[in-house]
């Protein structure tokens, strides 16, 4: 698994919990083998994208306070092909 989607996956593990959709997500990169950051944006649907669209902007900005900064490329690389 590639860098961004590894991060993505350490995410949605923190919400999984109380929501259906960072679960449906979680299965879809559990069920596939996924090489670039676009095959997976391109599995979601408009609910998926919406959950990310509204979570990934946090994360990166957490990133950057925490001044991971590998952490907020490899985010924003999946950030920006939503």
């Amino acid at each position: 698994m590639n860098k961004p989607i590894a991060y993505l996956r350490e995410i949605l593990e923190q919400y999984a919990d109380n929501q259906q959709i960072p679960r449906e997500i979680m299965s879809k990169l559990e069920n596939e083998s996924f090489q670039r950051e676009r095959d997976f944006v391109l599995t979601l649907n408009e609910h998926e994208i919406e959950f990310l669209n509204n979570v990934l902007p946090n994360e990166i900005n957490h990133a950057m306070e925490a001044e991971d900064f590998p952490r907020v490329q490899q985010l924003n690389e999946v950030y920006e092909l939503l």
